[in-house]
């Protein structure tokens, strides 16, 4: 007994074929916009590749173009199909690929479920590379006369901007790395000389932090400079007072933007799958409809339609006992092998 057997007339062939035709055309309209929101996430990440110390993966970006192409191949393929299906004359001439197409589209959906789960599981990838990356980048922030970190005072700075952050962590980070170039400081002057020599590394250590945390929302001009000295500032006290820096690490921050952009993408995949899962059923409808009529050369005969043509405990069945074929006739090759040689 075929698995989910329908009843099939002309006008519900017609039907059917128009209403694919539509839906391989959609599938085509996601798989460009597949390939676009790859391009998107990669340049995202090329953007700010100096605060992830050029380690980014552009894995899942490379696999979205990939895949984007993919499925622009495969959906307008099928939406010719399904135009030629109407037409004796021309669906004969695919019909003998239509099998290998339905199983490429289910390799295809295979695919892109990977894709789907590397989007959630390549976040975790991306915590620790902005971790590192903003960790060194915090280091580096003074050597604006260093080839190869010219930039990174720049790139750190419009991050903190843009993202509303400070710090890897926190603000606090600041606190443990000069950042400051010494050819911007005053060796002859008492103070520095002092700073210097107090700590062990003869870094220059402030509680300070660079102007791209200070928050333009906060009422009170920016305190930057001795956020931890009460008597640096009148009527203030860091423990007590909301400071107007950035109290969000861009860590967390540029986390959870990358994280946004790969979990939504990974959800419109499952969505993607959705549509090629119905878009093969309806195809599978349609080539069954039509192999199935009583009278091939009266086209308002009628047919019938199904997915598989037997139930699902047969199918699964045949298809463990090709399996055990398969391996089968292997080990009798590979036993016949050795006596060949002798």
């Amino acid at each position: 007994m075929p698995f989910m057997l329908v009843k099939f007339n002309l006008q519900k062939r017609v039907k059917l074929a128009q209403g694919l035709w539509m839906l391989y055309w959609l599938s085509v309209i996601m798989g460009i916009l597949l390939f676009g929101l790859g391009i998107f996430f990669k340049v995202e990440l090329r953007k700010r590749s100096e605060v992830m110390d050029n380690n980014e993966s552009h894995l899942v970006p490379n696999l979205l173009v990939l895949v984007g192409l993919l499925a622009c191949g495969l959906n307008a393929f099928g939406g010719k199909v399904c135009h030629d299906s109407l037409d004796p004359s021309k669906f004969i001439k695919w019909k003998s690929m239509l099998k290998a197409y339905l199983l490429l589209s289910c390799g295809f959906n295979a695919l892109l479920l990977a894709v789907s789960l590397l989007c959630f599981i390549m976040q975790f990838s991306v915590y620790l590379i902005l971790a590192e990356g903003l960790r060194n980048g915090i280091r580096f922030y003074k050597d604006t006369d260093t080839p190869g970190r010219c930039f990174m005072k720049r790139t750190l700075d419009m991050t903190q901007i843009e993202f509303r952050c400070c710090g890897n962590n926190n603000f606090r980070d600041w606190f443990e790395v000069q950042w400051i170039s010494n050819r911007y400081l005053d060796m002859s002057n008492d103070v520095v000389k002092d700073r210097l020599l107090s700590n062990v590394e003869g870094k220059y250590l402030m509680d300070s932090v660079p102007f791209s945390c200070c928050n333009p929302a906060s009422p009170r001009p920016c305190i930057q400079h001795h956020l931890t000295n009460n008597s640096a500032h009148y009527d203030y006290d860091h423990r007590s007072e909301q400071l107007n820096i950035w109290t969000q690490g861009c860590r967390e921050a540029l986390f959870s933007y990358y994280s946004g952009i790969m979990s939504s993408i990974g959800i419109f995949i499952l969505l993607i799958i959705i549509l090629e899962s119905v878009d093969m059923a309806g195809l599978k409808y349609l080539i069954t409809s039509l192999e199935t009529m009583t009278d091939p050369e009266v086209q308002d005969c009628e047919s019938e339609g199904f997915l598989l043509e037997k139930g699902v405990k047969e199918t699964f069945a045949d298809l463990l006992t090709k399996i055990k074929t398969l391996g089968r006739s292997n080990q009798v090759e590979g036993g016949d092998t050795p006596e060949a040689n002798t």
